[in-house]
């Protein structure tokens, strides 16, 4: 049976725009650019998006487009001379896929704990006892007490909410790539840039947006290090989906036709533009109240609320953050689960429904829950010096993640070689200018790049 396609350039941007637009760009963004002094980080993010992150995602898509197939048999197929290709490379496939499972294990709690948000936001609009009101303004105690009370010691709703998110997950990815992800991704894209572009607005006119736009755009270049720079790759790594095969996967259903270098740039700079918008939506309103920006991965959590009870409307416009965030997550998650059901589905032999069920309730089992356990009942549990929740980042972000990009671009440099030039030309079909700068940069330059992310990751 013929491998589906994208139906055309437009939903396969939007749906490679809904892989790398979840948490990265709007919650990991937001606090990393807080921590590292604002502008600096934002302009050094900019340069290495474009040095760094535009190139690999063509590493990938050549391989995923060359193969067409899952992104652990695609270290094979994506040669003719299959018979000559060492197996081992399948190695890289494996990696990335165990850092599928890993952020997916988190990332799904941190879906759940926005959900459980928007729902006891709600409550408190309507009155609700429980629900966190926004319609007056709190106190810095109240947010904390509230996420110590309803996070991060209420595992049973937080695994309700888990849960429900999985469940919108398999319903969407019981449909396949093209009717399910597709699909929804038409109508989640756009209800996303509606949200972003609502909250962008009213924030900007909110008192004192001056200087929260100040502090995020006016770079202090002093704070502009190597330490930075290599904080900026591990990000454009996470904010692009690089090294888990979500890029493999995607480009397997990419047409032969489609010009690659075009869409790799417009997904960098679409990743760009909402990374970039997501701190005009979150600093304006920190400094119209005067909250500190540097309050790392709780700042969304703990001090945004805050902001949001001294505006007119702060419920709605809380709810409609939070709901921006779920979307952006749910995106994301989709394109993560699908890498592991094609590996099933197509690698295993496994039945598309039997792939899907094992997946999302493997994950459920082995990852979710214990990450929702790790700030509860398990608390004390430790590994690698971590608790259980920051173990899956720390091991697929520092480890796993930049493994595979290492390997994926080793094998492009080193073993597909004319090959890789030739798919990223279309076959001589769409000989594109840069080829041979591409590919010679891939082969000499960026190992080294990744080399120093993983090394530092370890440091």
């Amino acid at each position: 049976m013929a491998r589906q396609t994208w139906t055309n350039r437009l939903t396969y941007i939007l749906t490679v725009a809904g892989a790398t637009i979840g948490f990265g760009a709007t919650w990991r963004f937001p606090y990393l650019v807080g921590e590292n002094g604002g502008g600096a980080y934002v302009l050094t993010f900019i340069i290495v998006m474009l040095l760094v992150g535009i190139p690999i995602i063509l590493v990938e898509n050549v391989i995923g487009r060359r193969a067409q197939c899952n992104s652990v048999d695609a270290f094979v197929l994506s040669l003719k001379n299959k018979a000559g290709t060492n197996p081992l490379w399948k190695i890289v496939g494996y990696l990335g896929l165990l850092g599928a499972f890993g952020i997916l294990a988190y990332y799904m709690v941190i879906g759940a704990w926005v959900i459980s948000y928007i729902v006891h936001i709600a409550m408190g609009a309507l009155g609700i006892d429980g629900g966190l009101d926004l319609s007056v303004p709190i106190t810095k105690e109240i947010t904390e007490s509230f996420y110590n009370e309803n996070i991060e010691n209420s595992p049973f709703v937080i695994t309700l909410c888990t849960i429900f998110f999985v469940w919108i997950n398999w319903l969407i990815l019981r449909n396949g790539v093209i009717k399910g992800i597709e699909r929804s991704v038409k109508y989640l894209m756009p209800l996303l840039f509606l949200c972003l572009i609502v909250m962008v607005g009213r924030n900007l006119t909110l008192d004192n947006a001056g200087e929260g736009i100040k502090f995020y755009l006016m770079p202090d270049f002093s704070k502009i290090t190597p330490q930075l720079f290599l904080d900026v790759l591990g990000q454009v790594f996470f904010a692009l989906s690089l090294g888990f095969g979500v890029m493999i996967t995607l480009s397997s259903h990419l047409s032969n036709n489609e010009d690659m270098v075009k869409t790799a740039t417009i997904t960098g700079v679409i990743n760009t533009v909402i990374a970039v918008m997501a701190g005009f939506m979150i600093f304006p309103s920190l400094f119209s109240v005067n909250l500190a920006p540097d309050s790392g991965p709780s700042l969304v959590f703990k001090s945004l609320p805050i902001a949001f009870s001294e505006m007119h409307f702060g419920n709605f416009f809380a709810i409609v953050f939070f709901l921006l965030l779920v979307i952006a997550a749910l995106t994301t998650s989709l394109t993560i689960y699908q890498v592991i059901i094609s590996v099933l589905f197509e690698k295993f032999k496994i039945r598309l429904k039997g792939a899907i069920n094992i997946s999302l309730i493997g994950v459920f089992i082995f990852g979710n829950i214990p990450c929702i356990m790790a700030y509860g009942p398990w608390r004390d549990v430790r590994f690698i010096n971590r608790n259980i929740f920051d173990a899956f980042d720390f091991i697929s972000g520092n480890i796993c993640f930049v493994l595979t990009a290492l390997g994926a671009t080793l094998f492009v440099g080193w073993v597909m070689k004319d090959e890789a030039k030739a798919e990223l030309d279309n076959n001589g079909l769409m000989k594109q200018k840069i080829t041979n700068m591409w590919f010679n940069y891939v082969k000499y330059v960026v190992p080294f790049i990744i080399l120093a992310i993983f090394i530092y990751g370890l440091i």
